[in-house]
C-alpha cells in the first residue's frame, strides 16, 4: 500500500466489485440502502426481508484478501464516518460523532501559525454543522460544543456567530426501515 497509486487502484477495484458482484448481493437480499466511503460501508435493510449474516458471508467471499466485519446498531443508533444516525420510529436523526479519544484541540489562537491555518478548523466545524440536516436540538448542542472548543483553544466563542444562523430546509427522511448496520472491511 506504499505506492502513490494504491488508493486509486483500491477505489477502482472496489467500484468494479460493486458494479459486478456487490450489486447482485444487495439485490438478492433486498437491501434498501447501501452507502460506501473508502472502506466504510453503511447498509440499511428491513430485518423481515433480509438476513445480514448471509450478506456478510457473501461479502467475505468476494475476494480472499478482503475481510468484512459487522458493527450493529446499539440503542437504535450507529456511527458512520463523522455522523451518529439515530433511528426513531419512522425517521432518522443525525448528530455529529466524535470518537471517545477526541481531544477537541485545534491550533491555539495565541500560536504563531498563519491566521488562515487557525481559521481552517473553525470553518470546518461550522460548515459541517450547517451542512448536515440535524434537528434543532442537535444543532444547538453542536453550537455549544464548538463554542467550548473555541474557548479551550483561546478563541472568542462568538467569532463566527452569524455562520451558524444559516438554515437548511428540513428533508429528514420518513423511511420505515429495519435496523441499520455498518460493515467495515479490514485488510
Amino acid at each position: 500500500m506504499g505506492a502513490p497509486t494504491s488508493s486509486i487502484l483500491s477505489e477502482i477495484y472496489l467500484q468494479f466489485l460493486e458494479n459486478n458482484r456487490i450489486y447482485k448481493i444487495l439485490t438478492n437480499h433486498n437491501i434498501k440502502r447501501y452507502f460506501r466511503y473508502v472502506d466504510d460501508i453503511l447498509i440499511a435493510y428491513d430485518v423481515h426481508q433480509s438476513n445480514i449474516e448471509d450478506v456478510l458471508l457473501e461479502f467475505n467471499k468476494l475476494a480472499p484478501k478482503l475481510k468484512f466485519t459487522i458493527e450493529k446498531e446499539e440503542n437504535q443508533k450507529i456511527s458512520f464516518l463523522d455522523l451518529t444516525i439515530h433511528r426513531k420510529q419512522s425517521r432518522f436523526s443525525i448528530d455529529i460523532y466524535r470518537k471517545p479519544t477526541t481531544t477537541e484541540t485545534i491550533i491555539a489562537n495565541d500560536s504563531c501559525h498563519p491566521q488562515e491555518h487557525k481559521m481552517a478548523a473553525i470553518h470546518y466545524l461550522h460548515n459541517r454543522m450547517i451542512t448536515y440536516d440535524m434537528s434543532p436540538e442537535n444543532r444547538q448542542k453542536e453550537i455549544h460544543t464548538i463554542q467550548q472548543i473555541l474557548r479551550n483553544n483561546k478563541y472568542n466563542p462568538s467569532i463566527t456567530k452569524d455562520k451558524h444562523k444559516k438554515k437548511r430546509s428540513s428533508t429528514r427522511g420518513k423511511n420505515q426501515m429495519g435496523k441499520v448496520y455498518i460493515h467495515r472491511k479490514r485488510n
